[in-house]
Protein backbone atom coordinates (compact mmCIF):
# COMPACT_ATOMS: atom_id res chain seq x y z
CA UNK A 1 0.00 0.00 0.00
CA UNK A 2 2.77 2.37 0.90
CA UNK A 3 4.55 1.48 -2.32
CA UNK A 4 1.40 2.28 -4.32
CA UNK A 5 1.09 5.71 -2.69
CA UNK A 6 4.74 6.36 -3.34
CA UNK A 7 4.41 5.42 -7.01
CA UNK A 8 1.34 7.65 -7.43
CA UNK A 9 3.14 10.57 -5.74
CA UNK A 10 6.23 9.95 -7.90
CA UNK A 11 4.05 9.93 -11.03
CA UNK A 12 2.41 13.22 -10.10
CA UNK A 13 5.81 14.75 -9.32
CA UNK A 14 7.15 13.68 -12.72
CA UNK A 15 4.04 15.11 -14.43
CA UNK A 16 4.48 18.50 -12.71
CA UNK A 17 8.17 18.50 -13.57
CA UNK A 18 7.43 17.65 -17.19
CA UNK A 19 4.79 20.37 -17.48
CA UNK A 20 7.15 22.94 -15.94
CA UNK A 21 9.91 21.90 -18.32
CA UNK A 22 7.61 22.19 -21.35
CA UNK A 23 6.31 25.61 -20.20
CA UNK A 24 9.84 26.90 -19.63
CA UNK A 25 10.94 25.63 -23.04
CA UNK A 26 8.04 27.46 -24.72
CA UNK A 27 8.89 30.70 -22.91
CA UNK A 28 12.56 30.44 -23.90
CA UNK A 29 11.61 29.69 -27.50
CA UNK A 30 9.24 32.67 -27.70
CA UNK A 31 11.83 34.93 -26.06
CA UNK A 32 14.43 33.83 -28.56
CA UNK A 33 12.07 34.52 -31.45
CA UNK A 34 11.03 37.87 -29.98
CA UNK A 35 13.66 39.26 -27.57
CA UNK A 36 11.49 42.30 -26.81
CA UNK A 37 9.09 40.18 -24.78
CA UNK A 38 10.10 40.28 -21.13
CA UNK A 39 10.11 36.93 -19.40
CA UNK A 40 6.95 36.06 -17.55
CA UNK A 41 8.93 34.48 -14.74
CA UNK A 42 10.38 37.71 -13.33
CA UNK A 43 7.23 39.02 -11.66
CA UNK A 44 4.16 41.00 -12.61
CA UNK A 45 5.88 44.33 -12.07
CA UNK A 46 8.34 43.56 -14.85
CA UNK A 47 5.77 42.27 -17.35
CA UNK A 48 5.76 44.46 -20.43
CA UNK A 49 4.49 44.16 -23.94
CA UNK A 50 6.72 45.17 -26.84
CA UNK A 51 6.06 48.70 -28.04
CA UNK A 52 6.87 50.35 -31.35
CA UNK A 53 8.48 53.79 -31.61
CA UNK A 54 5.94 56.48 -32.46
CA UNK A 55 6.92 59.40 -34.67
CA UNK A 56 3.97 61.81 -34.88
CA UNK A 57 5.71 63.85 -37.58
CA UNK A 58 5.74 60.93 -39.99
CA UNK A 59 2.41 60.54 -41.78
CA UNK A 60 0.13 62.27 -44.26
CA UNK A 61 -2.51 64.94 -44.66
CA UNK A 62 -6.02 63.63 -45.30
CA UNK A 63 -9.23 65.45 -46.21
CA UNK A 64 -11.69 65.79 -43.34
CA UNK A 65 -15.14 67.33 -43.77
CA UNK A 66 -15.39 67.86 -39.99
CA UNK A 67 -12.74 70.57 -40.08
CA UNK A 68 -12.14 73.27 -38.99
CA UNK A 69 -12.35 72.69 -35.24
CA UNK A 70 -13.84 76.16 -34.64
CA UNK A 71 -15.22 79.11 -36.55
CA UNK A 72 -12.91 81.76 -37.93
CA UNK A 73 -15.80 84.20 -37.59
CA UNK A 74 -16.75 83.26 -34.06
CA UNK A 75 -13.41 83.15 -32.24
CA UNK A 76 -12.99 86.91 -32.03
CA UNK A 77 -12.53 86.78 -28.26
CA UNK A 78 -9.14 85.09 -28.59
CA UNK A 79 -8.07 85.46 -32.21
CA UNK A 80 -6.06 88.42 -33.47
CA UNK A 81 -7.87 90.10 -36.32
CA UNK A 82 -4.78 90.02 -38.54
CA UNK A 83 -4.71 86.19 -38.38
CA UNK A 84 -8.44 85.58 -38.84
CA UNK A 85 -8.45 84.98 -42.59
CA UNK A 86 -12.24 84.54 -42.62
CA UNK A 87 -12.44 88.25 -41.86
CA UNK A 88 -10.26 89.21 -44.83
CA UNK A 89 -11.04 89.40 -48.55
CA UNK A 90 -9.75 85.87 -49.08
CA UNK A 91 -12.38 83.68 -50.75
CA UNK A 92 -10.79 80.21 -50.76
CA UNK A 93 -10.70 78.32 -47.47
CA UNK A 94 -10.01 74.79 -48.67
CA UNK A 95 -6.88 74.77 -46.49
CA UNK A 96 -9.15 74.37 -43.46
CA UNK A 97 -10.44 70.95 -44.53
CA UNK A 98 -7.51 68.67 -43.69
CA UNK A 99 -6.13 66.84 -40.67
CA UNK A 100 -2.78 65.21 -40.00
CA UNK A 101 -2.74 61.40 -39.76
CA UNK A 102 0.47 59.91 -38.26
CA UNK A 103 1.54 56.55 -39.67
CA UNK A 104 2.15 54.55 -36.49
CA UNK A 105 0.67 56.67 -33.73
CA UNK A 106 -2.75 56.86 -32.18
CA UNK A 107 -3.93 60.47 -32.34
CA UNK A 108 -7.49 60.75 -30.99
CA UNK A 109 -9.84 63.40 -32.33
CA UNK A 110 -9.56 66.63 -30.34
CA UNK A 111 -12.64 67.15 -28.19
CA UNK A 112 -12.56 70.31 -26.09
CA UNK A 113 -14.50 69.06 -23.05
CA UNK A 114 -12.38 65.91 -22.81
CA UNK A 115 -9.21 67.97 -23.22
CA UNK A 116 -10.15 70.36 -20.43
CA UNK A 117 -11.02 67.45 -18.14
CA UNK A 118 -7.59 65.95 -18.81
CA UNK A 119 -6.05 69.33 -18.03
CA UNK A 120 -8.01 69.83 -14.80
CA UNK A 121 -6.01 71.83 -12.24
CA UNK A 122 -3.18 72.21 -14.74
CA UNK A 123 -1.36 75.08 -16.43
CA UNK A 124 -0.24 75.02 -20.07
CA UNK A 125 2.41 77.60 -20.94
CA UNK A 126 3.68 78.70 -24.35
CA UNK A 127 6.93 80.68 -24.36
CA UNK A 128 8.29 81.87 -27.67
CA UNK A 129 7.83 84.20 -30.62
CA UNK A 130 4.74 85.27 -32.57
CA UNK A 131 4.34 81.73 -33.93
CA UNK A 132 4.10 80.61 -30.31
CA UNK A 133 1.43 83.26 -29.85
CA UNK A 134 -0.43 81.80 -32.83
CA UNK A 135 -0.32 78.36 -31.22
CA UNK A 136 -1.60 79.87 -27.95
CA UNK A 137 -4.51 81.61 -29.68
CA UNK A 138 -5.27 78.44 -31.61
CA UNK A 139 -5.53 76.43 -28.40
CA UNK A 140 -7.79 79.04 -26.82
CA UNK A 141 -10.10 78.79 -29.84
CA UNK A 142 -9.98 74.99 -29.77
CA UNK A 143 -10.67 74.81 -26.02
CA UNK A 144 -13.70 77.14 -26.32
CA UNK A 145 -14.92 75.81 -29.66
CA UNK A 146 -14.49 79.33 -31.00
CA UNK A 147 -17.47 80.49 -28.95
CA UNK A 148 -17.80 83.52 -26.71
CA UNK A 149 -16.83 82.35 -23.24
CA UNK A 150 -17.41 85.09 -20.67
CA UNK A 151 -16.78 82.63 -17.85
CA UNK A 152 -13.10 82.31 -18.82
CA UNK A 153 -11.06 84.48 -16.46
CA UNK A 154 -8.17 86.77 -17.32
CA UNK A 155 -5.49 85.85 -14.76
CA UNK A 156 -2.59 87.70 -16.37
CA UNK A 157 -1.90 89.65 -13.17
CA UNK A 158 -0.99 86.41 -11.39
CA UNK A 159 1.95 86.12 -13.79
CA UNK A 160 2.84 89.79 -14.12
CA UNK A 161 1.34 89.88 -17.60
CA UNK A 162 -0.05 93.40 -17.57
CA UNK A 163 0.34 96.14 -20.15
CA UNK A 164 3.12 98.51 -19.14
CA UNK A 165 2.73 102.24 -19.56
CA UNK A 166 3.48 103.20 -23.15
CA UNK A 167 3.52 99.59 -24.38
CA UNK A 168 1.39 98.40 -27.30
CA UNK A 169 0.49 95.17 -25.52
CA UNK A 170 1.46 93.14 -22.45
CA UNK A 171 4.32 90.64 -22.64
CA UNK A 172 1.76 87.85 -22.67
CA UNK A 173 -1.67 86.65 -21.65
CA UNK A 174 -3.07 84.08 -19.21
CA UNK A 175 -6.64 82.75 -19.09
CA UNK A 176 -8.32 80.27 -16.76
CA UNK A 177 -11.27 77.96 -17.38
CA UNK A 178 -13.00 77.98 -13.96
CA UNK A 179 -14.94 74.73 -14.39
CA UNK A 180 -11.75 72.69 -14.64
CA UNK A 181 -9.27 75.20 -13.19
CA UNK A 182 -7.24 74.95 -16.40
CA UNK A 183 -4.90 77.83 -17.20
CA UNK A 184 -3.50 78.52 -20.68
CA UNK A 185 -0.89 81.25 -21.01
CA UNK A 186 1.60 82.75 -23.43
CA UNK A 187 4.75 84.74 -22.77
CA UNK A 188 6.61 86.56 -25.53
CA UNK A 189 10.29 85.58 -25.75
CA UNK A 190 11.29 85.49 -29.39
CA UNK A 191 14.82 84.13 -28.80
CA UNK A 192 14.36 82.38 -25.41
CA UNK A 193 17.35 84.42 -24.20
CA UNK A 194 17.03 86.54 -21.06
CA UNK A 195 16.65 90.22 -21.98
CA UNK A 196 17.76 92.77 -19.38
CA UNK A 197 18.24 96.53 -20.00
CA UNK A 198 21.88 97.46 -19.42
CA UNK A 199 20.72 100.75 -17.89
CA UNK A 200 17.25 100.35 -16.41
CA UNK A 201 16.84 104.09 -15.91
CA UNK A 202 17.37 104.90 -19.59
CA UNK A 203 14.54 103.81 -21.94
CA UNK A 204 16.97 104.08 -24.88
CA UNK A 205 19.51 101.80 -23.26
CA UNK A 206 20.91 98.77 -25.03
CA UNK A 207 19.56 95.44 -23.81
CA UNK A 208 21.76 92.58 -22.65
CA UNK A 209 20.70 89.42 -24.47
CA UNK A 210 21.94 86.61 -22.23
CA UNK A 211 22.36 83.66 -24.58
CA UNK A 212 23.05 81.21 -21.76
CA UNK A 213 20.18 82.21 -19.48
CA UNK A 214 16.44 81.53 -19.86
CA UNK A 215 13.96 84.39 -19.58
CA UNK A 216 13.30 85.66 -16.07
CA UNK A 217 9.59 84.86 -16.50
CA UNK A 218 10.42 81.23 -17.17
CA UNK A 219 12.75 80.96 -14.17
CA UNK A 220 10.19 82.60 -11.90
CA UNK A 221 7.07 80.65 -12.88
CA UNK A 222 8.39 77.29 -14.10
CA UNK A 223 7.23 75.55 -10.92
CA UNK A 224 3.63 76.51 -11.70
CA UNK A 225 3.55 74.88 -15.13
CA UNK A 226 2.33 71.38 -15.96
CA UNK A 227 2.93 71.63 -19.71
CA UNK A 228 5.53 73.91 -21.28
CA UNK A 229 6.01 74.52 -25.00
CA UNK A 230 9.07 76.49 -26.13
CA UNK A 231 9.81 77.82 -29.59
CA UNK A 232 12.19 80.19 -31.31
CA UNK A 233 13.67 80.72 -34.75
CA UNK A 234 12.62 83.66 -36.90
CA UNK A 235 13.99 86.54 -34.82
CA UNK A 236 17.56 85.35 -35.17
CA UNK A 237 18.65 87.91 -37.73
CA UNK A 238 20.90 90.94 -37.54
CA UNK A 239 18.08 93.36 -38.36
CA UNK A 240 16.02 92.29 -35.34
CA UNK A 241 18.98 92.57 -32.98
CA UNK A 242 19.88 96.02 -34.26
CA UNK A 243 16.29 97.32 -34.18
CA UNK A 244 15.80 96.10 -30.61
CA UNK A 245 19.28 97.20 -29.45
CA UNK A 246 20.03 93.67 -28.24
CA UNK A 247 23.67 93.01 -27.34
CA UNK A 248 24.79 89.39 -26.97
CA UNK A 249 25.99 88.44 -23.49
CA UNK A 250 27.56 85.18 -22.27
CA UNK A 251 28.60 84.45 -18.68
CA UNK A 252 27.25 87.82 -17.61
CA UNK A 253 29.43 89.90 -19.95
CA UNK A 254 29.44 90.96 -23.61
CA UNK A 255 30.18 88.04 -25.89
CA UNK A 256 33.77 87.85 -27.15
CA UNK A 257 33.52 84.43 -28.79
CA UNK A 258 33.65 84.83 -32.56
CA UNK A 259 31.79 81.53 -33.04
CA UNK A 260 28.76 82.97 -31.25
CA UNK A 261 28.85 86.27 -33.11
CA UNK A 262 27.06 84.76 -36.11
CA UNK A 263 23.28 84.40 -35.97
CA UNK A 264 23.45 80.65 -36.57
CA UNK A 265 26.05 80.14 -33.87
CA UNK A 266 24.16 82.26 -31.33
CA UNK A 267 20.84 80.57 -32.05
CA UNK A 268 22.38 77.12 -31.76
CA UNK A 269 24.17 78.00 -28.51
CA UNK A 270 20.99 79.44 -26.97
CA UNK A 271 18.81 76.47 -27.92
CA UNK A 272 21.30 74.07 -26.33
CA UNK A 273 21.84 76.28 -23.26
CA UNK A 274 18.15 76.72 -22.51
CA UNK A 275 17.47 73.01 -23.08
CA UNK A 276 20.30 72.07 -20.72
CA UNK A 277 19.00 74.42 -18.03
CA UNK A 278 15.42 73.22 -18.38
CA UNK A 279 16.48 69.57 -18.30
CA UNK A 280 18.36 70.25 -15.05
CA UNK A 281 15.11 71.53 -13.47
CA UNK A 282 12.83 68.67 -14.52
CA UNK A 283 13.90 66.18 -11.78
CA UNK A 284 12.59 68.70 -9.23
CA UNK A 285 9.32 69.19 -11.15
CA UNK A 286 8.09 65.63 -11.81
CA UNK A 287 4.65 66.67 -13.02
CA UNK A 288 6.01 69.04 -15.71
CA UNK A 289 5.99 67.85 -19.32
CA UNK A 290 8.31 70.04 -21.39
CA UNK A 291 8.31 70.35 -25.18
CA UNK A 292 10.55 72.24 -27.60
CA UNK A 293 8.61 72.92 -30.80
CA UNK A 294 10.57 72.91 -34.03
CA UNK A 295 10.63 75.92 -36.32
CA UNK A 296 7.58 76.85 -38.39
CA UNK A 297 8.55 77.03 -42.10
CA UNK A 298 8.39 80.15 -44.25
CA UNK A 299 7.15 80.05 -47.84
CA UNK A 300 8.28 83.29 -49.47
CA UNK A 301 8.74 82.84 -53.23
CA UNK A 302 10.71 85.13 -55.59
CA UNK A 303 12.11 87.20 -52.73
CA UNK A 304 11.84 87.66 -48.99
CA UNK A 305 9.39 89.54 -46.81
CA UNK A 306 11.06 92.88 -47.64
CA UNK A 307 12.08 92.19 -51.25
CA UNK A 308 8.79 91.33 -52.92
CA UNK A 309 8.48 87.71 -51.81
CA UNK A 310 4.99 86.21 -51.98
CA UNK A 311 2.99 83.03 -51.36
CA UNK A 312 -0.05 83.20 -53.62
CA UNK A 313 -0.81 79.48 -53.92
CA UNK A 314 -4.31 78.58 -52.66
CA UNK A 315 -4.37 74.93 -53.77
CA UNK A 316 -3.71 72.50 -50.90
CA UNK A 317 -0.87 69.98 -50.98
CA UNK A 318 0.69 70.95 -54.30
CA UNK A 319 4.07 69.83 -52.93
CA UNK A 320 2.78 66.47 -51.71
CA UNK A 321 0.82 65.22 -48.72
CA UNK A 322 3.18 62.81 -46.96
CA UNK A 323 6.25 62.97 -44.71
CA UNK A 324 8.37 59.81 -44.92
CA UNK A 325 11.69 60.67 -43.25
CA UNK A 326 12.40 59.91 -39.59
CA UNK A 327 14.66 62.85 -38.74
CA UNK A 328 13.37 66.32 -37.98
CA UNK A 329 13.86 69.08 -40.52
CA UNK A 330 14.93 71.31 -37.62
CA UNK A 331 18.33 69.88 -36.75
CA UNK A 332 19.10 72.55 -34.15
CA UNK A 333 16.10 71.89 -31.90
CA UNK A 334 16.28 68.14 -32.46
CA UNK A 335 19.93 68.20 -31.39
CA UNK A 336 19.26 70.47 -28.42
CA UNK A 337 16.74 68.11 -26.82
CA UNK A 338 18.56 64.88 -27.66
CA UNK A 339 19.51 63.04 -24.48
CA UNK A 340 17.28 65.27 -22.31
CA UNK A 341 13.86 64.81 -20.71
CA UNK A 342 12.43 67.44 -23.07
CA UNK A 343 10.21 66.12 -25.84
CA UNK A 344 10.46 67.25 -29.43
CA UNK A 345 7.24 68.71 -30.82
CA UNK A 346 8.13 68.29 -34.47
CA UNK A 347 5.94 70.35 -36.80
CA UNK A 348 8.37 71.56 -39.46
CA UNK A 349 8.00 69.00 -42.26
CA UNK A 350 4.29 68.59 -41.46
CA UNK A 351 3.73 72.33 -41.97
CA UNK A 352 6.10 72.65 -44.92
CA UNK A 353 3.55 70.86 -47.12
CA UNK A 354 0.91 73.52 -46.42
CA UNK A 355 2.14 76.71 -48.11
CA UNK A 356 -1.44 77.60 -49.08
CA UNK A 357 -2.32 78.19 -45.43
CA UNK A 358 -0.39 81.43 -44.87
CA UNK A 359 -1.88 84.90 -44.45
CA UNK A 360 -0.36 85.83 -47.85
CA UNK A 361 -1.43 89.26 -49.14
CA UNK A 362 -4.89 89.16 -47.57
CA UNK A 363 -5.83 91.54 -44.78
CA UNK A 364 -8.88 92.93 -43.06
CA UNK A 365 -8.32 96.43 -44.42
CA UNK A 366 -7.15 95.32 -47.88
CA UNK A 367 -3.79 97.07 -47.63
CA UNK A 368 -1.64 96.31 -50.64
CA UNK A 369 2.03 95.46 -50.99
CA UNK A 370 2.31 93.29 -47.86
CA UNK A 371 2.80 89.53 -47.98
CA UNK A 372 2.91 87.44 -44.81
CA UNK A 373 4.29 84.04 -45.74
CA UNK A 374 5.43 83.35 -42.18
CA UNK A 375 2.26 83.44 -40.07
CA UNK A 376 -0.71 81.17 -40.67
CA UNK A 377 -4.42 81.69 -41.13
CA UNK A 378 -6.48 80.64 -38.13
CA UNK A 379 -8.27 78.25 -38.09
CA UNK A 380 -5.40 76.51 -39.80
CA UNK A 381 -2.08 74.75 -39.47
CA UNK A 382 -1.31 75.72 -35.82
CA UNK A 383 -4.44 73.78 -34.83
CA UNK A 384 -2.62 70.66 -35.98
CA UNK A 385 0.36 71.61 -33.80
CA UNK A 386 -1.97 71.59 -30.81
CA UNK A 387 -3.50 68.26 -31.82
CA UNK A 388 0.03 66.84 -31.90
CA UNK A 389 0.70 68.40 -28.50
CA UNK A 390 -2.52 67.05 -26.98
CA UNK A 391 -1.72 63.56 -28.22
CA UNK A 392 1.66 63.62 -26.46
CA UNK A 393 0.74 65.23 -23.13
Amino acid sequence: MKGGNYNRFRGRHLSVTLITLIFTTIILWVSEKNPSITTLLTGQDQFTWPSSVCNYAKGRWVADSRRPLYSGFGCKQWLSEMWACRLTQRLDFSYEGYRWLPNNCEMPEFERSAFLRRMQDKTIAFIGDSLGRQQFQSLMCMATGGEMSPEVEDVGKEYGLVKARGAKRPDGWAFRFPNTNTTILYYWSSTLADLVPINSTDPRSNVAMHLDRPPGFMRKYLHRFDVLVLNTGHHWNRGKLTANRWVMYVNGKPNDDSKLASMGGAKNFTAYSISKWLDSQLPYLPRLKAFFRTISPRHFRNGDWNTGGSCDNTTPLTEGREVLHDQSSDEIVEGAVKGTRIKLLDITAVSDLRDEGHISHYSVRATGGINDCLHWCLPGIPDTWNELLAAQI
